[in-house]
């Protein structure tokens, strides 16, 4: 697993001894990187990235030139080796680690206030099998409702086999995509 593109393009990123993680493949990270620059959602952004594992996302967002990434990961030994790859990639300035559930926690403000442009949520597939009313996925996208911008984006990826609904109270779906098993939801804010 490594950067793909940006200042920091190649960096190989360092993974744990573990199969607690499930990492985007290069391959389906450049074709979703592809589709946020078309959205024009990665320059100067606020990034989240929520059940970040090792960072890939949020690492890769700092690359192509967000300003800041707030990283949620609950499992300490995996937000160890996130920390290690926050140090080599030079981002310590840009960016912080929160070990916490994202689904309680969501995306935590920055005391200045700062919400999000831009928030990844990439829980374990068992966790999104159920995705309707009342399900852990919207009750995360009401907490989200009030850590993100007007017209901020929320990119969910779950099974190809889960359909996310088309509403979570002010969010809206923007854009789906799949690739191989997975499909990603672009949720767009409307007047948060």
């Amino acid at each position: 697993m490594r950067i793909i593109a940006g200042t920091k393009r190649g960096m190989k990123l360092l993974i744990p001894k573990t199969q607690v993680t499930r990492p985007i493949t290069d391959r389906v990270k450049e074709s979703l990187f592809m589709v946020l620059q078309n959205y024009d959602l990665l320059a100067g952004a606020r990034v989240a990235d929520l059940f970040c594992g090792v960072g890939s996302l949020g690492l890769e967002a700092l690359s192509r030139g967000a300003t800041w990434v707030t990283f949620i990961e609950k499992n300490v030994e995996i937000a160890a080796v996130l920390e290690k790859n926050i140090a080599k990639g030079g981002f310590g300035a840009q960016s912080r680690v929160v070990c916490g559930s994202a689904f309680r926690i969501g995306a935590p403000v920055e005391p200045d206030g700062a919400r999000y442009d831009l928030v990844f949520v990439d829980p374990p597939y068992a966790a999104t099998r159920e995705v309707g009313k009342g399900s852990s996925l919207a009750e995360l996208l009401e907490v989200l409702a009030g850590q993100v911008v007007a017209k901020g984006v929320i990119v969910v990826r779950t099974q190809r086999d889960t359909a996310p609904l088309d509403e979570y109270g002010p969010f809206h779906v923007a854009d789906r995509r799949e690739w191989g098993t997975m499909s990603v939801v672009l949720l767009q804010a409307t007047g948060v």
